[in-house]
């Protein structure tokens, strides 16, 4: 019973953490891995199946959110630094 209620704790996290703004979401998914899947695998987590369909949604979406925020972050970064040899 205890890798069931971890597994809901986990899916219900990743639900809040799906409607945070682009900043928070991203260091939110970050501790959500670091806390769910850094000792274990996610195989591990027990889901029924609709539940386990929201999990997959949301895994999914939240790796490509990362990606375009991070590709994001990487333009903002790159401009930020012809600013800055403009200004030198």
């Amino acid at each position: 019973m205890e890798r069931r209620d971890r597994s809901l704790e986990a899916l219900n996290n990743l639900i809040y953490i799906d409607s945070l703004d682009d900043e928070l979401r991203a260091s939110g998914i970050e501790t959500w891995v670091n806390k769910y899947l850094s000792d274990s695998f996610i195989e591990d987590l027990i889901l029924e199946s609709d539940e386990l369909a929201i999990f997959l949604e949301l895994f999914y979406k939240n790796i490509n959110f990362l990606k375009e925020y991070t590709e994001s972050i990487r333009l903002s970064l790159n401009h930020n630094k012809d600013i800055k040899k403009f200004f030198q």
